[in-house]
């Protein structure tokens, strides 16, 4: 019981460091890192239905991501940040133009839900280990749970075995 206890403190504690961890890498990317039209083209999804983003769309002469590129361009060399050139194109067009989910509101449980489910089923499967561990082995000497348990050696309902040596002796 007691290693149990300690194996479930050290499992909460790799949980809580990967947790920290995985929050943590990218604000420290995102404050190295200057702005250019490709980070924030990246953010954007292209408008002519081939579901990529503005900086991947393949269409050489698409008519919506050509454009837009030259426009965020513009917008950078304008001295706008990258947030407030997406925020420009979120007004334009909506919800749809992003291509990730904002971290607010709903929008939020589309961040969340992968790694609880990841943690969710972690937890399931050292709780499951942990259980089938735990099962203390029979002592020597006492009668195996199963289909041998009653092979006769036990105690067995003597009525019940001389009834099933009758019928035997009958159908042979």
């Amino acid at each position: 019981m007691r290693r149990l206890k300690k194996l479930h403190a050290r499992t909460a504690a790799l949980i809580i460091v990967m947790c920290g961890i995985a929050f943590a890498i990218p604000l420290v990317v995102g404050a190295a890192s200057t702005v250019s039209v490709q980070d924030v083209s990246e953010g954007l999804t292209c408008q002519c239905g081939c579901g990529l983003t503005v900086a991947n769309c393949n269409h050489p002469n698409c008519e919506f991501s050509v454009p837009a590129r030259e426009q965020i361009d513009g917008m950078l060399k304008r001295g706008m940040s990258g947030p407030q050139v997406i925020a420009f194109f979120r007004g334009k067009y909506g919800e749809k133009i992003l291509s990730a989910p904002t971290t607010e509101g709903f929008n939020l449980v589309a961040w969340i839900m992968p790694f609880a489910a990841i943690l969710g089923g972690g937890a399931l499967i050292a709780i499951t280990f942990g259980r089938w561990r735990s099962k203390a082995p029979a002592p020597p000497g006492a009668p195996e749970s199963g289909a041998n348990a009653n092979d006769g050696s036990g105690d067995f309902d003597a009525e019940l075995r001389r009834a099933l040596e009758r019928e035997l002796r009958e159908r042979t």
